[in-house]
């Protein structure tokens, strides 16, 4: 294990130095803080292109293959290492909440940084549980409209004659085509509106997540969960013309 921790450590060790004059002894956390922008920097492409509905999994690279780095990140902070002692203020960055309950409770020194961790993931979580609530109301709206288009245009094309009739039918048709939405069921479209409602709420299974790894993995989660939700949310007020023939797939993936 240790021939891929190793360099973890040591590229964590060294942005710590480098951050130590601006936060003191918290500086391994503001470097694992860094390290974690870093990463999501990285991978903003694949996020944009997720944002484009460029391919069905694109959606899901940005959280594979960030699989590695957190997985590196909890074994540095589980095996014996030099950077066990490290601390974010008064609690050591390779405890998890259950161990400090014994070293002052919930409210003591260090159970207080886990409440505060804890307090700012549920803070994300809510966002993202909102914005993710609202996106998928706009997507089973804009599904319904494109089923209700079809049948509007017939009853249009029904009262024209001739030509007209033909010109209707064909406005009918560049409607339902710009809409870029396929025809869903009823029972399709209460589907969507339910799975839309529950997938907000998986935001806070990140909570449960936290409790149990090291603080130093639980920051982490902190950090790439609060970027995400802030990413979405700047992709999301880009121009029509930047994001064009996304409105469903979009509002869907910004509830994940």
């Amino acid at each position: 294990m240790s021939v891929l921790t190793d360099p973890f450590t040591h590229l964590v060790t060294a942005l710590a130095g480098l951050l130590e004059p601006l936060a003191a002894h918290s500086a391994t956390a503001a470097a694992i803080v860094l390290i974690t922008v870093l990463v999501r920097l990285a991978l903003h492409p694949l996020s944009r292109a997720a944002a484009r509905g460029a391919t069905p999994v694109s959606g899901l690279l940005p959280l594979l293959l960030q699989l590695p780095v957190f997985w590196l990140m909890y074994r540095s902070f589980t095996t014996e290492g030099e950077l066990l002692d490290h601390r974010l203020f008064a609690a050591p960055l390779g405890a998890r909440w259950f161990e400090v309950l014994g070293e002052g409770g919930p409210f003591g020194a260090q159970g207080l940084v886990f409440l505060g961790l804890f307090g700012a993931i549920a803070v994300v979580a809510a966002w993202s549980a909102v914005r993710g609530r609202r996106s998928a109301a706009v997507a089973a709206a804009a599904a319904a409209e494109a089923a209700a288009a079809p049948k509007k245009s017939a009853r249009r094309s029904g009262a024209s004659k001739g030509p007209a009739r033909a010109a209707g039918s064909g406005s009918g048709s560049g409607t339902g085509a710009a809409a870029g939405l396929p025809e869903l069921t009823a029972e399709q479209r209460e589907l969507l509106r339910k799975v839309g409602s529950v997938l907000p709420l998986l935001s806070f299974g990140t909570l449960i997540t936290a409790a149990v790894v090291p603080l130093a993995a639980g920051l982490y989660l902190l950090t790439t969960t609060a970027w995400s939700v802030a990413e979405r949310a700047w992709l999301d007020r880009r121009p029509v013309g930047a994001g064009a023939g996304r409105p469903a797939g979009g509002a869907m993936r910004s509830s994940l």
